[in-house]
């Protein structure tokens, strides 16, 4: 005579509620630095592959004309633009700030799915591959949701 096998017993660290906040937190940053992401690699092929960097205003450092908008070569360390708004520092600093706020977006959703350790790293490096954090939320997403309607009474009650 056996013994009824039970069903794999699950704990959440929070509720339905907090895990589905957290679900969708988690998912609107990993579009956001996924898409940041993508432009810094841009950003990247165009500064070491073309010698260029995105500028916004100055003026021409050879011609001493006006640049609005557009392309500035770099040359012997400097710009061929002086002043102005560099727009490709801004994508390294907003994506680098952005994968901070990710990286604790994917934290609370680690913590409270009580997933093993691996399962955080790998989220964490959906903001450093491009396009890995479109398909990982989208794979992320259908567990999730798999898991709390397979352990409806799995999550803590206050």
């Amino acid at each position: 005579m056996t013994a009824p096998s039970k069903a794999p017993k699950r704990r959440f660290g929070g509720t339905a509620a907090q895990i589905k906040s957290a679900l969708g937190f988690y998912k609107a940053l990993a579009y956001l630095t996924g898409s940041m992401l993508l432009l810094l690699t841009a950003e990247l092929v165009v500064r070491y592959g073309f010698s260029s960097v995105l500028m916004a205003g100055g003026t021409d450092a050879a011609t001493g004309t006006a640049h609005g908008f557009g392309f500035a070569a770099v040359q012997d360390g400097g710009f061929s633009v002086m002043g102005g708004f560099n727009l490709s520092t801004t994508v390294l600093i907003v994506h680098g700030w952005m994968y901070v706020v990710y990286l604790i977006a994917d934290f609370r959703l680690w913590s409270l799915m009580r997933w093993p350790f691996s399962r955080f790293i790998l989220i964490a490096l959906g903001g450093v591959i491009p396009f890995l954090s479109f398909f990982l939320e989208t794979r992320i997403h259908r567990q999730v949701e798999s898991e709390l309607a397979t352990f409806p009474k799995a999550s803590k009650r206050y």
